[in-house]
């Protein structure tokens, strides 16, 4: 028996949005695209319209719908942790893009909101579902490696960096860039638990915007109990293209994953080596959007939690969180395991 497709609205219609609606629509058999949300007059019509589903402006209107099995959340990250509790509260499973909330507190009202209503929470950690990092992770768990020591995790944004730095919020590089490296950290090191970190951030790329606390740059070290020590950095202007690696030296060996080709392809010629560099996020992660998208389509099918959640949420923005402090103080500090009272 064929299991039967999950009827999902997407709410949201901006970049990301747009990219997960066509995915579903197109790439995704087990998800059944059936409306597009956002509260921008025509947003989500312009989405919606090629893709056959249906266009609306309200998020309590599709929440209501019995027609609606699951939401994918793809609006603004200030939103996430309250358009999830409602998701939760009408019944809707629910992939929500990270992060999953603005501070720990939040993403475990979310987890508990639906673990009470009993629907799957899975969390846009994209990087788990890359082939390559993925087949690093299982090569580190079956013991290719040896004994984990160092490990290493970057994103570098495409382009000149933002226009006007004004509007990007305070600590977007830890709680929406680095957090994706967070997670890659955590879950390549299977098993250990982060201790603490040391933060370091500047604006390099927009000097003036220094004394208004924006930060485009940084690099952070932190410490496993396992004993092994990570780092991981941010920029948000790379001229080549948008760039994620990651890298584990264990005992025995390491591995290494990414380098921003689209292609294998190379060109040899009077200029040299070249190769064409993917320069978005949508370009390089489509496969891994997608394979998200279709895990968390099979969680539902199949009555289970989905292979990340938001105890994995959770974990990434301690890490977060304790870099903004570290930032603050100019010190170690400890990575939260609980929600601070």
């Amino acid at each position: 028996m064929t299991p039967t497709t999950v009827r999902i609205a997407v709410i949201g219609a901006g970049r990301i949005g747009a990219s997960h609606a066509a995915l579903l629509a197109r790439r995704v058999p087990e998800a059944d695209l059936v409306a597009v949300v956002d509260p921008r007059p025509g947003a989500a019509a312009e989405v919606a319209g090629s893709l056959g589903a249906r266009a609306s402006t309200s998020v309590e209107e599709v929440l209501a719908d019995r027609d609606v099995d699951a939401v994918v959340i793809s609006a603004s990250s200030t939103v996430h942790h309250d358009l999830t509790v409602a998701a939760a509260r009408a019944g809707k499973h629910i992939f929500c893009e990270k992060p999953a909330g603005m501070s720990l507190a939040d993403i475990d009202d979310a987890r508990r909101a639906a673990a009470d209503a009993g629907v799957a929470l899975q969390v846009g950690f994209n990087r788990r579902f890359a082939t390559e990092f993925a087949q690093a992770r299982e090569a580190i768990t079956q013991g290719a490696i040896g004994d984990v020591r160092l490990l290493r995790s970057l994103t570098r944004d495409p382009g000149d960096g933002p226009s006007d730095p004004t509007v990007v919020p305070l600590w977007t590089i830890f709680t929406q860039t680095l957090i994706h490296d967070f997670d890659t950290l955590n879950w390549l090191n299977a098993g250990a638990r982060a201790v603490d970190v040391l933060a370091t951030a500047d604006s390099l790329i927009h000097p003036e915007a220094r004394e208004r606390g924006h930060l485009d740059t940084a690099v952070v070290v932190i410490r496993y109990d396992n004993g092994a020590i990570a780092t991981a950095e941010a920029c948000f202007a790379a001229a080549y293209g948008y760039d994620v690696r990651g890298e584990v030296l264990g005992s025995r060996g390491m591995v290494t994953v990414g380098d921003g080709a689209v292609s294998s392809l190379r060109v040899h010629d009077e200029r040299g080596r070249t190769a064409a560099t993917a320069h978005s996020d949508v370009e390089l992660m489509r496969d891994a959007y997608t394979a998200e998208l279709a895990e968390f389509c099979h969680a539902v099918q199949e009555g289970r939690p989905p292979s990340v959640g938001a105890g994995d949420a959770f974990n990434a923005f301690a890490i977060a969180q304790a870099c903004i402090e570290s930032i603050q103080s100019g010190g170690r500090v400890e990575v939260a395991t609980k929600v601070p009272a």
